[in-house]
């Protein structure tokens, strides 16, 4: 026997082997015992219950309060249908009082020899330029003097002006025109506008 038939035969017997290995199961044994069988075990997946939504918190409701209606009563007077005769006060108006004539008034003013304003115009105004207007508050009596002292309403802006408004004002004394009721002299108020203006 020769080599190559040796082969051959070895062949051909690992073919019947392997045939006959198949037929008796002899194949899946050996499989089985070198592999285990894979074992699966279906693993069911635990839900986890979602614990319920907190109750909502309670609403409460305020009790409606009663105010009890206030107890007044009304005392009407219950007319009466009589024929019995009723007897009224009626009060009688006063008639009005007549209306006095008006009365006739002048006003305070100044009169003829009232000093002129440029004498009392202060010479440190003159030099500085100052000019402007001071009004003066003067009460004179039924004489044309004055009944108190002369007082600044408005001023000028310039202590020197108003000083000598002032002045003018005193040295007018008796040189003014009383004011009048009904012809009559009365003591009187009024103001007098002095204005120091530059030529």
């Amino acid at each position: 026997m020769t080599r190559r038939g040796a082969v051959l035969v070895a062949i051909i017997g690992l073919h019947v082997f392997i045939a006959w290995a198949l037929a008796t199961g002899l194949a899946r044994r050996a499989i089985e015992v070198l592999a285990p069988p894979i074992q699966t075990q279906i693993v069911e997946e635990v839900k986890k219950e979602e614990a319920p939504p907190p109750p909502p918190p309670p609403q409460f409701e305020r009790p409606p309060v009663e105010i009890p209606p206030p107890d007044v009563t009304i005392n009407m007077p219950v007319e009466e249908n009589t024929t019995a005769i009723r007897v009224t006060q009626t009060v009688a108006k006063a008639a009005p009082a007549p209306v006095a004539a008006p009365t006739r008034r002048t006003g305070l003013g100044v009169g003829r020899g009232f000093p002129n304003t440029e004498d009392y115009y202060p010479e440190a105004s003159k030099r500085l330029d100052e000019q402007g207007v001071v009004v003066v508050r003067v009460c004179v009596g039924p004489d044309g003097k004055l009944t108190e002292e002369p007082t600044i309403a408005k001023s000028s802006g310039s202590n020197r002006l108003d000083g000598g408004a002032l002045k003018l004002a005193k040295a007018g004394s008796g040189k003014y025109v009383a004011a009048t009721e009904d012809g009559k002299g009365v003591v009187a108020c009024a103001t007098l506008p002095i204005k120091f203006q530059l030529r």
